[in-house]
């Protein structure tokens, strides 16, 4: 799986953004402490996949460069609670600043990676892979589709520029998904095209179009057995609308490529992480 982080320049946009509604002007409280090299550890108090690493270093670097971080599990384990799993050294002023912000994003990420794991999972042994959407929160979406990756998933399109995604009212006001089509490659010849469909008829229209992927739409289970017969292979099927994880087993038995889950990203369920300065256990 591809654990690679997005670029250096957009995890330090994250940080800047975190510190300066996080500590503004200064951490007041922080002030009061004498200012020393302290060890510290993190805790994670429950089962998760550990998600965010690139983040909480720069949230630690950014207010002490000279930080000393130590990992005990790689990016993408799954991790059993009770455990630590960093420790570090630094400025016991700056660590206690950068505590909430790190271990914001590593909370977040590690949500995101672990609830993804949960469904890619439920799909090993089938065709089917599960695809993240557009529904991260804000300024976080880079952040997110990276932790998705972690936790076993596969990006969809980052954003409205990466792909054309024709759907019901683009269709509409170009009077076909062939008419669609047609405009979208004329324009936009070298981006991959993905057409969402919402009939059986539809979707033989849009096979003609040499597409990239075909979103079958809130189909009933019969008609998405109909869709990948009818598909035979030619492009891949994705479902989307009204997927939930007690319905994964038939929609892959339907034989679908790609099932799309906004909750991977928008319903998060934050890691009990715990950031102590000194040694644990003392």
């Amino acid at each position: 799986m591809n654990f690679n982080p997005p670029d250096q320049k957009i995890i330090d946009e994250n940080i800047r953004a975190a510190i300066a509604e996080d500590i503004a002007s200064g951490d007041v409280t922080a002030a009061l402490l004498p200012d020393y090299v302290s060890e510290g550890y993190v805790l994670c108090k429950e089962k998760c996949i550990v998600a965010g690493r690139p983040w909480f270093d720069a949230c630690l670097k950014a207010l002490d460069p000279n930080v000393k971080i130590h990992w005990h599990v790689n990016e993408g384990d799954t991790v059993e609670p009770v455990k630590v799993i960093c420790t570090f050294e630094g400025s016991a002023r700056a660590m206690v600043s950068a505590e909430r912000s790190a271990l914001n994003f590593l909370q977040t990420l590690s949500g995101t990676a672990t609830v993804t794991a949960s469904y890619a999972n439920a799909l090993q042994g089938t065709r089917t892979r599960v695809l993240d959407t557009r529904k991260t929160l804000p300024g976080l979406r880079q952040a997110q589709k990276y932790a998705v990756r972690a936790g076993g998933g596969v990006n969809h399109r980052m954003g409205l520029y990466d792909a054309v995604m024709l759907k019901e009212n683009h269709v509409h006001a170009a009077g076909s998904i062939t008419a669609a089509a047609a405009q979208a490659k004329a324009r936009f010849p070298d981006m991959p095209l993905i057409i969402e469909v919402e009939t059986l008829t539809q979707l033989r229209e849009a096979l003609d179009t040499d597409c990239a992927r075909i979103l079958i739409d809130d189909f009933s289970l019969e008609d998405m057995r109909a869709a990948v017969e009818i598909a035979a292979g030619k492009i891949p099927l994705e479902v989307s609308g009204s997927v939930t994880f007690e319905r994964l087993a038939e929609i892959a038995a339907a034989g679908v490529d790609y099932v799309s889950i906004g909750a991977l990203t928008k319903h998060i369920h934050a890691i009990d992480f715990s950031m102590k300065l000194g040694n644990y256990g003392h």
